[in-house]
C-alpha cells in the first residue's frame, strides 16, 4: 500500500497486488518522481473489519470510533464513505497509548489521534486528529463528557500550570 504523507482523509492511498505493473508509475506519481516523501505500508486485510481512531489527550485515550470501509473501497475514511461505528478501547490499545505517551508529551503533542487496524498502530495523527464528533454522537456524550469539553478543560489546566 502506498500513502502520500501530505494529504489526509484517504486521498491518494493506493493498494497494489504483488507484481502489479502500475506500481512504479504510482510511486513516481505520489513522490513527484522522488521529490516528495510517501509511505509504503503493509496492507492489513483486517481493514475490512475497520480502522479504529483513538483520540489521546495528554497521552491518555479519551474515546474511539471504528471506521468501516464500504464494500467496494479499501479506505475507511468517513468522508469517502466509511461508516462510523461505536468502539471501545481495548487493554492492548491502552498499552499502545501508554508506550506513546512519554514521546508525545516530550514533543508537546497533547492532542493526537492514533489509528489501529487489527491491533497494529498504523498512524499517529497530530495535525488533524478527527473523530471527536463521531465519538460524542455514538457514545451519546453531553456536557463535560464531550471530547471538545475535555480538550478545553485540559488546555485550561495546562495553561494554569504554566502561568
Amino acid at each position: 500500500m502506498l500513502k502520500p504523507l501530505f494529504f489526509g482523509g484517504g486521498t491518494g492511498i493506493l493498494v497494489f497486488d504483488k507484481g502489479d505493473r502500475n506500481l512504479r508509475a504510482a510511486i513516481d506519481l505520489l513522490t513527484l518522481e522522488g521529490r516528495q516523501a510517501a509511505m509504503v505500508q503493509e496492507y492489513l486485510p483486517s481493514i475490512r473489519e475497520g480502522d479504529k481512531r483513538i483520540l489521546l489527550l495528554g497521552g491518555e485515550p479519551i474515546g474511539a470510533v471504528l471506521r468501516v470501509p464500504k464494500e467496494d473501497d479499501h479506505r475507511a475514511n468517513l468522508h469517502v464513505g466509511g461508516k462510523a461505528v461505536r468502539a471501545t478501547i481495548t487493554p492492548a490499545e491502552r498499552e499502545i497509548a501508554a508506550r506513546l505517551k512519554p514521546q508525545l508529551l516530550e514533543l508537546g503533542l497533547h492532542f493526537a489521534g492514533i489509528d489501529v487496524i487489527g491491533g497494529k498502530i498504523t498512524e499517529i495523527n497530530v495535525t488533524s486528529p478527527t473523530g471527536a464528533q463521531e465519538i460524542d454522537r455514538l457514545d451519546t456524550r453531553v456536557g463535560k463528557d464531550r471530547i471538545s469539553a475535555q480538550v478545553i478543560d485540559y488546555v485550561e489546566k495546562l495553561h494554569g500550570q504554566n502561568a
